[in-house]
C-alpha cells in the first residue's frame, strides 16, 4: 500500500492534475490536511491551445507547465506519478499502478476522453486531440501529409493526401479547420517545389445544422462564412457513416477519399464512475449532489468533465472555467469540514461566456449580451487565453509566438518527430 505522506492529519487524495485537480489542491494550501496529488503525466496541459500545437504554431512546453513545479511552494501536496485504476470505496483507497493510496477525502477529476458514438472502431482512422501526445501525434501526420505529396507522382494520391477532413463543428473543430487551412494557404507555400500546399482540400463536416451550436445563430452563421472565406468546405447536416485508413463516408452516400482525418465530435467522461460503482448520465458522467460528492459517499467528490450535475444547478459545459469553479468548491467543502465549519451550500456554476478563434484576425466571442467578432474578437480571444496560462514564462512564449507568427505568418514548431500510429495516417517520404 502507497502513504506517500505518514501523517496524523486528514489525508486528501486528488486524482488529475487539470484544471479542476489542480484548483481544488490550491484551494486547500492553508488548511491542515496532506494532499497527494495524483496524475499519469508529470505536466499541466492547457487544452484549449493543444491544437496549435497540433498545427505547428507553439511547441508542447508552451502549453505544458510540470506539476511539481507548480506546487512546489505548497508544503502540503506529494505529486505522485501513477496511473489510477479504481477506488476501493470499502478500503477508501485510490487504486493505481503504483499501489493503493489511502483516503480521507478522494477528488476525482480525471477528465474525459473522446467518444465515436458507438463506433470505436473508428478511433485508429480519426484520431482526436486530447493531450500532447495526441497533439504532436497530430503534427506529424498533417506535417508528413505534405511530404509524401511531394514526393508522389500520383495524382489520386496526392488529392488524397492534400485532403483533410474534420469531424465535428465544435469549438475545437473549428479552430483546427482554420488553422490547417492558415498551414497550407500561408505557412508551407514557399517551401514545396513539386505541389503547391494552397491546393490542399479543408473539409469540416458537422451532423448538426449549424456550427457552434451552443453559439448564437449569427456567430455560427458569421464563423461559416469565414471559414469558407479562408478555403475551408464546410458541411453541415451530414453526419459522418462510416470511416476507414482512406476515406470518409457521409450519409447519402458521398465518399470522400482522405489520409488525415481527425475527430473533434464529443467526448465521453473518464471510467470514474465505474470505479466507484455509482450511477452515470449517457454520456458516462458520474452524477453527484449539489455539493459535488458522490451520493452516499459523502469523502468523494467528482468535479470537472466527469461530474454530472442534478438538473436544478443547469447544464455546465465542458470547460476550463467550469471545472475550476467546481474545484474552488470542493475545496471549501473540505476545508470546512476540516475545520469544524458550516459548509458551504450548493455549488452555482458562473458562465462567463463562449469564445471560439476562427483564424488570422476572426473569432467569436459571446459575454452576456456582448457578442464580438473579427480582429476585436480575436484579440479579446488571444488575451483571454494568455491570461490563464500557467506561469509567467508560458505567458511570454505563446505571446511571442503568436506575434512572430503575425508578422511572418511562419510557424515554428513545424518538426517531424515520433512515429505514426494511426493506420491510415500518411507515412514518412522515406516510406514512400
Amino acid at each position: 500500500m502507497v502513504d506517500p505522506v505518514q501523517r496524523t492529519r486528514p489525508r486528501v487524495v486528488i486524482a488529475g492534475a487539470g484544471f479542476g485537480g489542480l484548483q481544488v489542491a490550491r484551494g486547500l494550501a492553508s488548511s491542515p490536511v496532506d494532499i497527494t496529488l495524483v496524475d499519469r503525466h508529470n505536466y499541466h496541459c492547457f487544452q484549449p491551445l493543444l491544437y496549435q500545437v497540433a498545427t505547428a504554431v507553439l511547441s508542447p512546453a508552451d502549453i505544458a507547465w510540470p506539476v511539481r513545479h507548480i506546487l512546489s511552494r505548497q508544503d502540503n501536496v506529494t505529486m505522485l506519478m501513477a496511473q489510477v485504476e479504481g477506488v476501493d470505496r470499502a478500503a477508501r483507497t485510490l487504486l493505481t499502478d503504483q499501489g493503493a493510496i489511502p483516503y480521507d477525502f478522494l477528488v476525482l477529476a480525471t477528465g474525459a476522453t473522446h467518444s465515436y458514438f458507438g463506433h470505436d472502431d473508428w478511433a485508429p482512422f480519426a484520431p482526436g486531440l486530447k493531450d500532447i501526445e495526441d497533439a504532436t501525434q497530430l503534427r506529424r501526420e498533417i506535417l508528413v501529409a505534405f511530404e509524401r505529396a511531394e514526393a508522389t507522382q500520383d495524382e489520386a494520391t496526392r488529392r488524397k493526401l492534400l485532403t483533410f477532413v474534420i469531424i465535428g463543428g465544435g469549438p475545437t473543430g473549428v479552430e483546427l479547420a482554420g488553422a490547417v487551412a492558415e498551414v497550407a494557404r500561408h505557412s508551407l507555400t514557399p517551401d514545396f517545389k513539386h505541389i503547391d500546399p494552397r491546393t490542399a482540400r479543408i473539409l469540416l463536416i458537422e451532423a448538426g445544422e449549424r456550427l457552434l451550436p451552443v453559439f448564437p445563430p449569427k456567430l455560427s452563421a458569421y464563423t461559416h462564412r469565414r471559414l469558407e472565406a479562408m478555403g475551408v468546405e464546410v458541411l453541415t447536416g451530414r453526419p459522418v457513416v462510416a470511416c476507414s485508413g482512406d476515406h470518409v463516408e457521409l450519409a447519402g452516400g458521398e465518399r470522400i477519399m482522405s489520409s488525415t482525418k481527425i475527430w473533434a465530435a464529443g467526448v465521453r467522461a473518464s471510467a470514474a464512475g465505474q470505479w466507484l460503482g455509482a450511477e452515470t448520465d449517457r454520456a458516462g458522467r458520474c452524477r453527484v449532489d449539489a455539493d459535488l460528492a458522490v451520493a452516499g459517499a459523502p469523502e468523494i467528490f467528482v468535479v470537472g468533465d466527469t461530474a454530472a450535475l442534478p438538473p436544478e444547478l443547469g447544464p455546465v459545459p465542458g470547460i476550463a472555467p467550469a471545472a475550476k469553479q467546481m474545484g474552488d468548491h470542493v475545496a471549501a467543502v473540505i476545508a470546512a469540514r476540516v475545520g469544524g465549519r458550516p459548509a458551504p451550500g450548493r455549488f452555482r456554476y458562473r458562465h462567463a461566456g463562449d469564445l471560439a478563434t476562427i483564424g488570422r484576425n476572426a473569432a467569436v466571442v459571446k459575454l452576456g449580451r456582448l457578442e464580438l467578432t473579427g480582429f476585436l474578437g480575436w484579440a479579446f480571444w488571444g488575451v483571454v487565453h494568455v491570461y490563464f496560462l500557467v506561469g509567467a514564462r508560458n505567458r511570454f512564449a505563446v505571446a511571442m509566438n503568436w506575434l512572430w507568427n503575425y508578422l511572418t505568418r511562419q510557424r515554428a514548431a513545424r518538426l517531424i518527430t515520433g512515429k505514426p500510429s494511426n493506420p491510415g495516417a500518411p507515412q514518412g517520404p522515406s516510406e514512400v
